[in-house]
């Protein structure tokens, strides 16, 4: 394991919920790929804007609308410089990854897909990368084309290249499986698109809280994520959009804050980033993600990526131990992810036990059946480790795994 100054008992401080107790045991939480834990300083900033600002922004002329929209704007700005977009008007705020994926699909899927046409995603996407194209093509009579993947759980680039046509209009490629951990080498899938002048969208839900996004260096035109997956509130979210994609497009939804004029006659619509921006905003998620960005910022993400690394590498050792231990994705560049079974109990057991235990996992199929369908299971048990987990949570598990196996004979 890589020695790090990383100072795990200040940034566990920062969490309260860690210090609570399940079943009079200390929570052990390794559910992070389904959601994030919530640091103090976010929490406060939440509870104080609803203590001290609240008020609807960027409509109202009296102090509490004009402070509230100024921090709103700066969060804009705060997540333009997080994942390096060039403009702060091509970040859209959204109510998570899956709306931000059904934004594009119908917004883009109205203007430039058409009959005959087709869409590239890859066999380990979460189903909110797979409905909505498949909504998308039925709607349209376009057709989805699918990347392959290794038994590794690796896609295969080569294969790939293959499905790419004069009829392609877009990717939708996941960056990290949430099944499988898998790190996708998506600068390689978007150069490859790109010679074809496709876009590509990139699904950053389970990459943007373990390693740095630089949207301009990865060239994406598209790039999605949740702020609840980052340590932010739920029901915020973020897409990221290349200004000359985002202008052309039409909106999304209609109503309030997104319009210029309304008549009787004809609607004009706002510019950006306001033209995809309908209804009151989720102003409170929105502050709670820019303190969630500068939280991860301060830390730094080159030492929360190698913290989890060595907790990746001491979680394979112990339990690669086990007897009748299988892992589901094994691939050399992967995140914190562990999918497994224990030979001859069921995953949804395993959760239940480990659970009364203190342990927090997932276990089934965790939104991707096409993945799980691949290796001929019916699910996994899931551990995903974070930023406040220990090599100490790490053994509890194993320990655990092992009173599991001798519960189960």
């Amino acid at each position: 394991m890589t020695k790090t100054n990383y100072n795990i008992q200040k940034i566990r401080s920062d969490f309260p919920i860690l210090s609570r107790k399940v079943y009079d045991k200390p929570l052990v939480y390794f559910d992070n790929a389904a959601t994030t834990q919530k640091p103090r300083c976010v929490i406060d900033r939440v509870k104080e804007i609803y203590t001290l600002k609240n008020s609807n922004i960027h409509r109202g002329v009296h102090y509490l609308s004009s402070q509230l929209t100024e921090e709103h704007e700066n969060a804009r700005g705060t997540t333009r410089e997080f994942i390096h977009a060039e403009h702060s008007h091509e970040i859209i705020f959204t109510g998570g990854t899956t709306d931000s994926i059904n934004l594009v699909a119908y917004s883009f899927g109205e203007k430039y897909v058409h009959e005959g046409d087709e869409i590239i995603i890859s066999e380990m996407e979460h189903h909110a990368n797979i409905v909505p194209w498949q909504m998308l093509c039925e709607k349209k009579n376009a057709k989805l084309q699918i990347i392959p993947m290794n038994e590794q759980g690796e896609l295969q680039l080569e294969e790939y290249k293959k499905l790419i046509s004069e009829k392609t209009r877009l990717v939708a490629v996941t960056q990290t499986s949430n099944t499988l951990g898998t790190i996708n080498d998506v600068k390689r899938i978007i150069d490859i698109a790109h010679q074809q002048d496709v876009p590509v969208l990139v699904d950053g839900a389970q990459s943007i809280q373990h390693t740095k996004v630089d949207v301009q260096e990865m060239d994406c035109d598209f790039f999605v994520f949740s702020g609840h997956k980052i340590y932010g509130p739920t029901g915020i979210g973020v897409l990221y959009g290349k200004e000359k994609w985002l202008s052309e497009m039409p909106p999304y939804r209609t109503g309030g804050e997104m319009i210029r004029n309304v008549s009787f006659d004809k609607t004009t619509f706002n510019e950006l980033p306001f033209k995809f921006e309908a209804g009151t905003p989720n102003y409170t998620g929105v502050v709670g993600l820019e303190e969630a960005l500068k939280y991860i910022s301060q830390i730094g993400l080159d030492q929360i990526n190698a913290h989890e690394k060595n907790l990746l590498q001491y979680a394979n050792k112990k339990f690669n131990d086990i007897e009748g231990f299988t892992t589901y994705g094994t691939s050399s560049n992967k995140i914190s992810v562990i999918s497994f079974l224990l030979k001859d109990i069921h995953h949804y057991d395993i959760g239940m036990v480990l659970d009364k235990m203190g342990i927090a996992i997932r276990t089934g199929h965790h939104c991707t059946e096409p993945t799980i369908r691949h290796f001929n299971i019916e699910g996994t048990a899931r551990a995903s480790l974070a930023l406040y987990n220990t090599t100490e949570e790490v053994h509890k598990l194993y320990e655990a795994l092992l009173k599991v196996q001798k519960m189960f004979g």
